[in-house]
């Protein structure tokens, strides 16, 4: 049975985080089903979802946690603590990140990712609910580990996927997938690959959620939103991850921007990014093209799009008051 189509929050947003709670609450009213957090170099993932679970009844998830950066238990408890905030309404996203991420800022080793959440995955489904897990895997190894606060409610699994490797362990493991920073009209593509491995498990291909980080510029159009958002996209799209994901796309766009950012020539690879590609990988413009960019990754395929709004303003004020107007205008009361 198909899903239905959600457009969420994605968080922490711009401001102090004290202030989620009446923020979730408002976009609630405004129809907002969902929040979901990301986290790399701010706030963590489960920090901002108690604030909003406790003034919300709106479904939460995190898009991602990273399975390197948490111990096995560590990350159970976390995800058991929102879960027993918000019963029936947690969702758990769990991916591998980057390797500057696991090993630049936390001195672990990057190595087996899709293995390593193959086997988080297997651990957790477990672990929440409520087994004694004695696990030998080939990146960890848990034992005799058992939650002592058990979620009342089953929390679904989410798998975040780049290239084919992890998309099929999301078909394959996942009750979701989350996908992140692509077009559109790539959406089928890592679709495709989650339903097909699905189906050769034997599970059901459309019982898999799929969600979709959206990345959204809430910038009035001009020289600077431009080159916010191309900063943006080299900020990313440079680390090795990312570039291996997006030539797996065909995105042979991007070479000219790799070759100058490998160079070392940082101007000239935000200048190699043509103006196609950054409309494709950004939303942005008036409220209304945005809106319908938004939509064009709901009819590719996106189940729930989360709308991580982005506002390179060197005020703060000013790029909370964007992200805030912004939201408001993509809500879907202001949408019927």
């Amino acid at each position: 049975m198909p899903f239905e189509k959600r457009l969420a929050l994605s968080l922490p947003l711009d401001g102090p985080m004290s202030s989620l709670g009446a923020v979730g609450r408002e976009m609630e009213g405004l129809g907002y089903r969902d929040a979901w957090t990301l986290e790399t170099d701010g706030s963590d993932a489960f920090t901002p979802l108690g604030v909003v679970a406790a003034t919300t009844g709106m479904r939460l998830g995190t898009a991602t946690v990273n399975v390197f950066t948490r111990g096995p238990a560590t990350l159970a408890q976390s995800a058991a603590s929102v879960a027993d905030i918000a019963p029936g309404r947690f969702v758990l996203g769990i991916g591998s990140g980057s390797a500057p991420i696991v090993e630049t800022w936390n001195g672990l080793t990057f190595a087996r990712p899709a293995l390593r959440v193959r086997e988080m995955a297997t651990f957790l489904r477990q672990a929440l609910a409520g087994e004694r897990v004695v696990f030998e895997g080939k990146t960890f190894s848990v034992n005799g580990y058992r939650l002592s606060r058990v979620p009342s409610r089953p929390v679904p699994i989410h798998i975040a996927a780049l290239r084919e490797g992890m998309l099929r362990v999301a078909g394959e493991v996942g009750d979701g997938v989350t996908l992140n920073w692509l077009a559109a009209t790539d959406v089928p593509k890592s679709v495709g690959v989650v339903r097909a491995a699905a189906t050769a498990a034997g599970r059901d291909p459309h019982a898999i959620e799929v969600v979709a980080r959206l990345m959204v510029n809430v910038d009035p159009p001009g020289e600077e939103a431009d080159t916010f958002c191309r900063r943006h996209i080299t900020s990313y799209l440079t680390v090795g991850v990312y570039q291996q994901f997006h030539r797996w796309l065909g995105r042979t766009s991007l070479e000219g921007m790799w070759e100058a950012w490998g160079a070392g020539d940082r101007r000239g690879a935000l200048a190699a990014i043509p103006e196609a590609t950054v409309n494709e990988l950004i939303i942005r413009g008036d409220a209304s093209e945005r809106r319908a960019h938004v939509q064009q990754y709901l009819d590719a395929g996106v189940d729930t799009a989360s709308l991580w709004m982005l506002s390179g303003h060197p005020d703060a004020k000013v790029r909370e008051e964007r992200v805030l107007q912004a939201l408001r205008e993509h809500a879907p009361k202001a949408m019927a």
